[in-house]
Formats: structure tokens, sequence, C-alpha cells
């Protein structure tokens, strides 16, 4: 059900009003290990800076303890690149859930080390949004 939506992201549409949809992505994300440090509700931001209507919209910092203090360990300045962002937005009377693949996005670094812990971060966040379009 995940598909490549982008170079650095993939995620799914599901039949879920959005409430539901964020409800699911944080369950399903606790469940692969995930914590939610970050939660930035882009609508309310965009009506109170920039005074526009835009879609309901959510971008959640998704961290988990263990695989990151293996990226610190192996790459000190990776946390310029966490936590891994997971969005999810209201589209076509339904949700998209999406999350940055963390692959491409480590891969910048060019540390050998990360390239292992970088796919098991991509299998994880996959596996959370399987979930929630299975739900």
């Amino acid at each position: 059900m995940t598909e490549q939506r982008t170079r650095y992201g993939f995620g799914t549409r599901v039949a879920l009003s959005y409430a539901e949809a964020v409800e699911r992505t944080k369950a399903a994300l606790k469940e692969q290990g995930f914590g939610v440090l970050s939660e930035i509700d882009v609508k309310a931001t965009m009506k109170e800076k920039r005074g526009i209507d835009f879609r309901p919209y959510v971008i959640l910092g998704a961290c988990n303890p263990p695989l990151a203090e293996q990226a610190l360990t192996a790459e000190t300045d990776i946390g310029l690149l966490l936590p891994c962002n997971v969005i999810v937005y209201e589209a076509d009377g339904g949700s998209v859930v999406a999350a940055m693949d963390p692959q491409p996005v480590l891969g910048l670094v060019g540390n050998p080390d990360l390239e292992p812990l970088a796919a098991e971060v991509r299998r994880r966040l996959m596996t959370a949004i399987d979930q929630v379009a299975q739900s």
C-alpha cells in the first residue's frame, strides 16, 4: 500500500478523516517504537502567521530513541537531519499519510555505517504507514 511518492518520501492515501488518520498515525508510530517529539499544526500556523485558510495538515517529528542513539553515535552532526518527519493532511475526502525516506536523507552524509540503520528506520516507518492504511 505504501508507495514512493517523491524522491524523498513515501506514503499512501487512506479513506479516513483527517482527525482519525492523525490519531492512527500516532498509534502506529508508537507501535514501531517512535515517539512524537513535535507536532506542527500547519493549518493553524498559516492562519495565525499568514491569515490564510489552509487544508488540515500536520507535521509530526517522530523519533525512535534507540535508533537515534545509534545514528548520533555513528555521526554526531546527524541531529541536523533528525527527527523523521511524518505528515498527515486532508485530501479529496480522505487523508494522505507520508514520511520522509531516511535512506536518501541519511545517504547525504556519506557514512556507510548509517546505511543499515536508515534501512531499519525506513522499514519501521513503512510498517507504521501500512498499519494506518489497514485500520
